[in-house]
């Protein structure tokens, strides 16, 4: 998986048609969580937390060092195997899978642009909504206020090498269907901007 590549830290890039190619955060992903990790995503979850495309796995092992029970889900053996050696524990599973705790967990993140996943956001806020337990909170990392919702192809490229082109999407809060959900917040941190949700 071209997504590896990245996880271990060479230089790569998310290439979308029509726009200018986007440099993945490969150093934030393998350092340790920042500040705005810290302030906005972290702060945000005090009870057992499902980090949806965990990387590498800094959200999670931040986690657990605050005694908050975390669990790192992902498609790429790379992070999983990544997260484990620093601490955490991760899982590899889609998120359309069959998970742990379904319908149980008070919070799930998504991080690092993982709204994205499977291009449609409002496919993958719909399962979010299925595993939090009743007023749990689903906390995005998202577009600035403005940009819209952005649904299309993408693919990762590392050197002269690049994966097949796959389904990806990015967007604003205010773009994204929260059917299910009451809006709490919206934050920026450093550049970033993160939205979270309450489940109804």
């Amino acid at each position: 998986m071209m997504f590896d590549q990245a996880l271990k830290g060479r230089p790569s890039w998310l290439d979308l048609p029509g726009a200018t190619p986007r440099e993945l955060s490969v150093t934030r992903w393998q350092a340790d969580a920042d500040g705005g990790d810290d302030d906005v995503l972290l702060d945000a979850c005090t009870g057992p937390t499902l980090d949806v495309g965990c990387g590498p796995g800094r959200l999670v092992v931040a986690l657990l060092s605050r005694d908050v029970q975390a669990l790192g889900v992902d498609v790429s053996p790379e992070a999983v195997r990544r997260t484990t050696e620093r601490g955490g524990i991760a899982i590899r599973r889609d998120v359309f899978d069959h998970l742990p705790g379904e319908g149980r967990w008070q919070h799930v993140l998504l991080a690092d642009g993982n709204i994205g996943i499977g291009g449609d956001p409002a496919a993958l806020l719909r399962r979010v909504h299925r595993l939090l337990e009743p007023g749990g909170t689903v906390v995005v990392e998202v577009e600035r206020p403005g940009s819209g919702l952005t649904v299309g192809q993408a693919r990762v490229r590392t050197g002269g090498t690049h994966s097949s082109w796959f389904p990806w999407a990015w967007g604003d809060a205010e773009s994204l269907t929260t059917d299910g959900f009451f809006p709490l917040w919206q934050a920026e941190r450093a550049g970033r901007w993160f939205a979270c949700w309450e489940k109804l």
